[in-house]
């Protein structure tokens, strides 16, 4: 069973590409090394304050990848330095 997510935040504090990338890459990292999951920035490179990242869990079982994935998504939504403004989730 494979589960993906893409989840866009809004980033208020970020001024610059720089301030972005250091809420980005501490989250990414900080998730990855919670969970047993992909994760990688796949859409606004170039904007300063949204970003998309996309999630991914490989599983046997279907409930474990979904739990994975949500816990994840619950982790990404407690950062106060941004706001999620979209999700989606599929399974495959």
């Amino acid at each position: 069973m494979i589960v993906y997510a893409e989840c866009t935040f809004f980033i208020p504090m970020a001024a610059s590409l720089k301030d972005k990338r250091s809420v980005v890459k501490r989250m990414i990292d900080r998730t990855r090394n919670q969970f047993n999951l992909s994760i990688a920035e796949i859409d606004h490179q170039d904007l300063w304050q949204r970003t998309t990242l996309a999630l991914v869990v490989v599983n046997r079982s279907q409930q474990v990848a979904e739990r994975e994935i949500a816990r994840a998504i619950q982790l990404l939504e407690s950062n106060p330095e941004w706001e999620m403004t979209d999700y989606n989730i599929e399974q495959y």
